[in-house]
């Protein structure tokens, strides 16, 4: 399994992806660094990742966000937000504004949302949210079911608009506006009705989805789907809301953000996140302990379903080399803690 390395303007995680900024190569953000699920938990004891042992041992934690892991908005889209400096609270980091402005849209207009297309697992007791980024949506079918859908989201004043990623729409609505919204990070894997935004200002939403489900069971999108044996498009979730603020402007530059062992994560397939987790400590950590060596000014910031960590350089000098040959970090420990 390769390990994806994306920057602060790439659109590579299904729903949320900020304005383009130009990527730090110092600052490298890791989510998913840390996994409470019962595959990848036990997957974390036998790691054996000595880059970011030696990387660790050099830094020191220079911040932290902890919080459970109910919070609509996960670890690592919070620390992406800060890194970006942008404030927000929970279930509402304007990722759908800052794409609307960026595809030339008016993103300070209240009321941005990103639609996914997505598969709703449906069982007896409940309806599971599949990953949208494993059912293969392409241009053709995105486009054929956005043209279908935009009458329906017009009926409650939401206009609909294509994305640059097929299967993504960008929503704006006064229904968006002050919704905070789960993650699909937060969602993937589990029912639909442990985080769908439950207030009466989310009826219309929620009315959109079943209507959706109900409407795009009979397309002959899905009927090709159906033949070429992949999962129905029978639904969208909602996610990116939040507002951005009329001066909000791009920083200067973003982390590098290292996404390779996302799909694993959200798998629970331990093996392949451990497989991952090699892979990444062989590639970006070691380039970011290369800069640290070189030295540079670097920064880890460590995510996973509760927390996330930031690490720093140390001053340097003797008393800070002599620290880190008897510092020893045991990576497990420190992932296990997020």
């Amino acid at each position: 399994m390769g390990v994806g390395v994306l920057h602060a303007g790439d659109c590579g995680i299904p729903d949320n992806r900020p304005m383009p900024v130009p990527p730090s190569p110092s600052h490298l953000l890791i989510p998913f660094a840390g996994r409470g699920t019962p595959a990848c938990r036990e997957a974390m004891k036998s790691l054996r990742l000595p880059k970011l042992e030696s990387l660790l041992s050099r830094l020191a934690q220079v911040g932290e966000d902890m919080q459970d892991d109910g919070t609509l908005s996960p670890p690592h889209e919070r620390a992406l937000a800060a890194a970006l400096g942008i404030a927000a609270g929970d279930g509402q980091i304007p990722w759908a504004a800052m794409e609307a402005r960026r595809a030339g849209l008016d993103g300070t207009a209240v009321g941005w949302g990103i639609a996914t297309l997505c598969h709703w697992q449906v069982g007896i007791d409940d309806v599971v949210l599949g990953d949208p980024g494993a059912i293969g949506i392409d241009t053709a079918e995105s486009d054929a079911l956005l043209a279908i859908a935009k009458p329906y989201f017009e009926e409650d004043g939401i206009a609909l608009h294509a994305s640059s990623v097929p299967g993504r729409w960008l929503a704006q609505g006064a229904l968006f506006d002050g919704l905070a919204t789960a993650s699909l990070d937060r969602a993937i894997g589990h029912p639909i009705a442990q985080w769908s935004p439950l207030t009466d200002a989310a009826r219309p939403l929620r009315r959109l989805q079943n209507e959706m489900q109900m409407l795009l069971y009979t397309e002959r999108v899905n009927d090709e789907r159906t033949a070429r044996g992949v999962p129905p498009i029978n639904s969208f979730w909602l996610s990116g809301t939040g507002r951005l603020a009329a001066g909000a402007s791009a920083q200067e530059a973003g982390p590098t953000v290292a996404d390779g062992l996302r799909e694993a994560a959200l798998r629970d397939d331990g093996p392949a996140w451990a497989q991952a987790w090699a892979a990444l400590d062989a590639g970006a950590v070691a380039e970011l302990l290369a800069s640290y060596h070189a030295g540079a000014q670097v920064t880890l910031t460590l995510c996973g379903d509760r927390c996330a960590r930031r690490f720093g350089v140390q001053p340097r000098g003797f008393t800070a080399w002599a620290r880190s040959l008897v510092q020893r970090v045991n990576a497990p420990a420190v992932l296990e803690a997020l």
